[in-house]
């Protein structure tokens, strides 16, 4: 297993469960960046295909360690999409806590279907939505007990992650922070896994329409926000939007 990325499966056949724990290297190997600063995860891309995912979760309803191959195949590009959420540090925690809801609910799984990422990056997205709800709510209890009492404002997961974009340095995630829930949701699906309107229909389960109408709007609002900045390229090669904090290619 390559340098800098363990999986720890320790199973218990009684209980059914697997630890799935995240390790970060300060030298990635090459051709391993993330592209995003403090994000360095390895993934372990090995040779021998053991099948694909659907046949994966079929399999680790009868060997439960068998689930953890998942977690090597799939960990790195959640670790990147949850870190553009919640950040480097803590998308650590939400990737093992998103395998965790996943091997608890594998039975749920269309094993008809070979590609799990949808359902992975789905599990991720409602994982992201529960820590900023959490956050919300220790900001509340924080700024109730520095007043002395109960506030009568009390920050929704929306309100407290959109403080967490537009803090950022980059232009881009400053921009995301002022798109509304639904539409970041769509727009972070295609921009970093890059899936089709379908597959973020199953990740969301929503139809495909209201994917393109949410797809759509998220657009338009950044063409608003950044289309003079030229670090907004409307759709290139397709239908999918190109964002970049690079500017033009």
């Amino acid at each position: 297993m390559p340098e800098g990325f363990r999986r720890v499966p320790q199973c218990d056949h009684r209980s059914e469960e697997i630890d799935f724990n995240v390790r970060t290297s300060a030298r990635p190997r090459k051709g391993t960046e993330s592209g995003s600063a403090g994000n360095n995860l390895v993934m372990n891309e090995s040779a021998d295909d053991p099948g694909s995912d659907g046949a994966l979760i079929r399999e680790s309803l009868e060997v439960p360690a068998t689930f953890a191959v998942l977690f090597e195949r799939h960990a790195g590009s959640l670790h990147r999409f949850l870190s553009k959420r919640v950040g480097s540090v803590d998308a650590e925690d939400l990737v093992g806590e998103t395998f965790a809801t996943a091997f608890r609910t594998r039975d749920n799984f269309d094993i008809g279907r070979e590609d799990a990422r949808p359902w992975l990056f789905g599990i991720a997205t409602n994982v992201s939505h529960h820590y900023w709800r959490t956050e919300a709510r220790r900001l509340n209890r924080d700024t109730s007990a520095a007043a002395g009492g109960p506030t009568s404002v009390d920050p929704g997961d929306d309100a407290t992650s959109r403080v967490f974009f537009e803090s950022q340095m980059d232009p881009i995630a400053s921009a995301l922070g002022q798109l509304d829930g639904p539409g970041l949701d769509v727009l972070l699906l295609v921009a970093g896994p890059g899936f089709t309107y379908e597959e973020i229909s199953v990740a969301l389960r929503i139809p495909v329409g209201t994917v393109r109408s949410r797809l759509s709007r998220a657009r338009q609002q950044l063409r608003d926000i950044l289309g003079s900045s030229g670090h907004y390229l409307g759709e290139p090669s397709g239908e999918q939007p190109l964002v970049t904090s690079e500017g033009p290619k």
